[in-house]
């Protein structure tokens, strides 16, 4: 027999064995689709895998719920000795005023940048950023001595995100109309996105983290925009004449997306996966806000226009309350404590901070602040990271 005859027997012979222990694999296990990996399986049953989550971002605690992090009493170490207080910026006298949550009373008055607009948990934890819109700047607070720091230049932060891996500050530079990536911690400039609608306002991000969702106040539309990728890949006008989107929430579930718009008085409900034309849930005159309970079972919904708050029960996935101020009010922004127990709004047209009873819909406070009370945050709050705007744990 020649060499190659030899050759050609041998390979033949290899390949046998090779198929013949691929296939004893398979018998126990190890060779299966599953246990070669997600991706791996797909392939072999010809079908798309799943996309990957964002790299670098930490895991959802439970991955039907995003914010089984948040339930009361989960406090990071990072944050557990920090005191519990209400942080209020006030546009229109450029200080932020500073509850105690136990008394309902003012302790402290602090001089910020012109025109504060939110006041912002960093995605570490550490720092509170209050965004001083008109004065282009960002003013540190330190939560655990409620010490302001020195303002950092940064121009037209009406709100301000962080992306889930951490990597990134997004500010939503309003009326540049941009967004800014930036470093998180030193607000360096990483990236400019420039957008052609107009007022970039809100946001929040997929379960995945791999997108996320902005209202565009002014022109009447919604963004999608890439994470890692930091692009735009969607836009598109509301069906609302006059249309005028504020805060954007996602579903506990992680599959649907709620605008809230003050214009059309109620929330859209959107599909941020297809990026489809929403559909409007009316909720009431001027809606604004929107907070989800500790339980990840409702979501408040504060109706500046009208002076109520609007119960969603997700679950249910209807309306099923709806909350009174007494005298009225404007009910704007803000977030719910850390027990779960209490809803904190400003007031923005009346100087005021309202505590709300989330069991009753009761108003347990009302209290006298400065001027255009806006995006207060409640802090210290349950989760492992920020998102940013006044307080969006995972």
């Amino acid at each position: 027999m020649t060499t190659t005859r030899l050759h050609r027997k041998a390979g033949v012979l290899l390949a046998g064995l090779l198929l013949a222990a691929l296939a004893g694999c398979g018998s126990d296990g190890k060779g299966s689709p599953e246990a070669l990996g997600t991706n791996a399986a797909a392939r072999q049953a010809k079908v798309p895998a799943a996309p990957p989550g964002l790299p670098g971002m930490p895991p959802l605690l439970d991955p039907k719920d995003v914010y089984a992090a948040d339930r009361p009493g989960k406090l990071s170490p990072v944050v557990k000795d920090f005191p519990s207080r209400v942080y209020v910026p006030n546009t229109g006298s450029n200080t932020v005023s500073v509850i105690d949550p136990a008394t309902y009373q003012v302790i402290d008055t602090i001089p910020v940048g012109v025109q504060p607009q939110h006041v912002v948990p960093s995605w570490d934890l550490k720092t509170l950023w209050v965004n001083n819109n008109r004065g282009h700047t960002l003013t540190p607070i330190n939560p655990a001595t409620g010490q302001a720091g020195d303002a950092v230049e940064v121009h037209d932060p009406y709100n301000l995100y962080f992306t889930p891996h951490g990597k990134y500050a997004v500010v939503m530079a309003s009326l540049d109309r941009e967004l800014v990536f930036r470093d998180p911690h030193t607000m360096d400039r990483v990236k400019t996105v420039p957008v052609s609608c107009y007022g970039v306002n809100h946001a929040d991000f997929s379960a995945d983290g791999r997108y996320f969702i902005v209202s565009c106040e002014f022109s009447g539309e919604l963004l999608k925009v890439d994470t890692e990728k930091m692009e735009v890949v969607g836009q598109q006008k509301l069906p609302f004449e006059g249309a005028m989107p504020q805060d954007v929430k996602i579903s506990p579930d992680g599959k649907t997306f709620y605008v809230a718009d003050m214009m059309a008085d109620g929330m859209w409900v959107l599909d941020g996966e297809k990026f489809t034309v929403p559909k409007l849930l009316p909720t009431g005159k001027g809606c604004h806000g929107l907070y989800v309970s500790r339980d990840s079972r409702e979501m408040y919904i504060s109706n500046r226009g009208e002076g109520t708050v609007s119960v969603f029960d997700f679950p249910k996935n209807r309306l099923t309350k709806k909350w009174e101020l007494p005298g009225g009010g404007s009910p704007d922004m803000g977030g719910v404590s850390a027990d779960g127990k209490v809803l904190w709004l400003s007031g923005r047209y009346d100087g005021e901070v309202y505590a709300i009873d989330t069991t009753t819909g009761k108003q347990l406070a009302r209290i006298k602040v400065g001027n255009g009370p806006h995006g207060l945050a409640v802090y210290p709050q349950p989760g492992r990271y920020s998102l940013g705007h006044t307080g969006i744990f995972r």
